[in-house]
């Protein structure tokens, strides 16, 4: 007997592949959008009606007899979910070879039983299954089937494997295509004695031995989902604080809002609230909580949605907000004008801010004089400090939960300007009498420059005076009077030549020895020291009248 286990695994599966293909093209044409079932249309029951090809591996001891290969094959199976993935499957496999015709009549069925998982995507759901059961297995024939084959017997089997199937929209999504399904099978069987009576004639009973039958189960074919209760998605529930969406303070209203998910539209859903430590109702998805009342801190608040009594049909959710302290308010403090002479006022302006406009209450102190005002703005009154000195102003905010601020401003108190200092007197030029013999009290044209420049001098200062002193050189005849002369000289041209006012002018005469006249600016506020000097009697001193001499008179020889 020929043992080609792989003869028509190949012709098999390009007959399956094929099939699968087609029936897929077509219905991705008439649907190009299908969606894996989600929710509650993921259905529970699946019925499974194909083709099976099942490439044997295996040869019955001690005799080496082969197992070949058995094209000629059905598969039924059907499923039921518990939940989305996880389900039970039964499995009926018939494999029979085509008889005693001349060709081989080797034969497996098995019948068994074991737990299938699904993994549902877009347009396609895979799954993978074990099975645990029983198996029959039938021959082998040899060549030209000249005696009979092993009974039918019955021995443990086991099958591991899974596949894909294809979700189409054919009656109400209730078909699906098995694109493919491959399963790894193994069954044992013990045909009893082994036979040893020679070769064997067409009349001799069963061989008998023991097979240990392994090989690839190839499936396809058409999933039927009958009408019925579908599986039922699991309600799931969320809650978060939408309102407000940053902090939280005393006072403030939170509002907390459930979003529930898998829900039966066909069903109404019923809302609960519940929190430990304070009181919250409501009876829709949103939930409002009043914070007046409650310290700062962490709170729960805990919803419930159910559509029945079912485990699937409810729900919980828990979240958290957290009350913060109002924030403590700021104040700033200045002083217009921040430097005021004795006794004269400065206003005081604090500026004070609450982050959560909580009310304000604004207090002020000074380390000098006094502060009065209740507002953002006060006035300091400075009677009674000193002079140079500093006043220290605090300003003071308080919001409604006594919670404060300070800050503080100075405002200078001017010291008195210092008197202006005293005026002093200033010598100014002096003028020569000792170039004119015959004139000695004269003032001379030389001594113009000098004279021009005290006009200027106390023109520029129209409070200023003049005190002019005249001297005489030891010995010299009449000094006194001749000193005194040269003061009222001076005074003389100062008044008809400058246009001096002789009441600023004073005269006196002096003790140092030289024919000459000093001048000394007396500034406003001045004192000018006289000690030692003589007034002149300008009553009894008259003025030199500035007369050229006279011309020479010539001798005849």
């Amino acid at each position: 007997m020929s043992y080609r286990p792989f003869r028509n695994i190949g012709r098999c599966l390009l007959v399956v592949s094929a099939l699968s293909l087609g029936v897929a093209s077509l219905n991705a044409q008439r649907m190009p959008n299908i969606t894996a079932p989600s929710g509650d249309t993921l259905p529970r029951y699946n019925i499974f009606l194909g083709y099976s090809y099942f490439n044997a591996h295996g040869q019955v001891e001690p005799f080496n007899l082969p197992y070949t290969s058995i094209a000629a094959g059905g598969i039924v199976s059907g499923a039921y979910f518990f939940t989305h993935h996880v389900g039970a499957e039964a499995s009926f496999v018939l494999h029979h070879g085509t008889g005693d015709n001349g060709g081989n009549n080797d034969g497996f069925d098995s019948l068994s039983a074991g737990p299938i998982v699904r993994f549902p995507i877009q347009n396609f759901t895979p799954f993978a299954h074990a099975l645990f059961g029983a198996g029959a297995i039938v021959g082998p024939n040899n060549d030209g089937a000249q005696f009979e084959h092993e009974p039918w017997t019955w021995g443990p089997a086991y099958t591991v494997g899974g596949g894909l199937d294809y979700d189409t929209p054919l009656w109400g999504r209730r078909i699906s295509v098995r694109v493919i399904q491959a399963d790894f099978r193994y069954a044992h069987a013990d045909f009893g004695t082994p036979y040893t009576g020679g070769i064997p004639d067409f009349q001799t009973a069963f061989l008998g031995g023991k097979v240990g039958l392994k090989g690839v189960d190839i499936s396809a074919g058409v999933v039927i989902h009958p009408s019925g209760e579908s599986w039922k998605a699991v309600i799931t529930y969320g809650c978060e604080v939408t309102v407000p969406t940053g902090p939280i303070y005393p006072g403030d209203i939170v509002t907390i809002t459930g979003t529930a998910g898998q829900m039966n539209p066909k069903k109404d859903a019923n809302y609960t609230w519940s929190a430990q430590g304070f009181p919250v109702s409501g009876t829709s998805d949103v939930v409002s909580v009043n914070t007046q009342a409650l310290p700062p801190g962490t709170y729960t608040v805990r919803g419930h949605v159910s559509q029945g009594n079912k485990p699937y049909e409810m729900a919980d959710c828990t979240t958290q907000f957290t009350i913060r302290n109002f924030d403590p308010p700021t104040v700033s403090c200045s002083a217009n004008p921040s430097s005021v002479n004795p006794g004269e006022s400065s206003t005081i302006t604090a500026n004070g801010v609450s982050p959560q406009n909580r009310p304000l209450h604004y207090s002020y102190s000074a380390t000098a004089g006094t502060v009065s005002g209740n507002t953002s703005t006060a006035t300091l009154a400075t009677d009674g400090a000193a002079a140079g000195s500093t006043i220290t102003v605090t300003c003071d905010v308080v919001d409604d939960r006594r919670q404060t601020a300070s800050q503080t401003a100075t405002v200078m108190i001017a010291a008195p300007a210092p008197p202006p200092p005293a005026a002093t007197t200033s010598s100014l030029c002096s003028i020569s009498f000792s170039r004119d013999a015959r004139r000695p009290t004269r003032v001379d044209n030389e001594a113009k420059a000098c004279l021009d420049d005290i006009a200027l001098s106390v023109q520029r200062d129209p409070q200023s005076k003049l005190a002019v002193v005249g001297n005489a050189a030891d010995g010299e005849n009449m000094g006194d009077h001749k000193a005194a002369e040269r003061a009222v000289n001076e005074k003389a041209y100062l008044v008809g030549e400058k246009g001096i006012d002789a009441s600023r002018i004073s005269v006196y005469t002096g003790t140092d020895d030289a024919r000459s006249a000093t001048t000394t600016l007396i500034p406003a506020g001045a004192s000018f020291d006289s000690s030692g000097l003589t007034a002149v009697d300008e009553g009894s001193v008259r003025p030199t009248p500035r007369e050229p001499l006279p011309a020479a008179r010539h001798r005849r020889k």
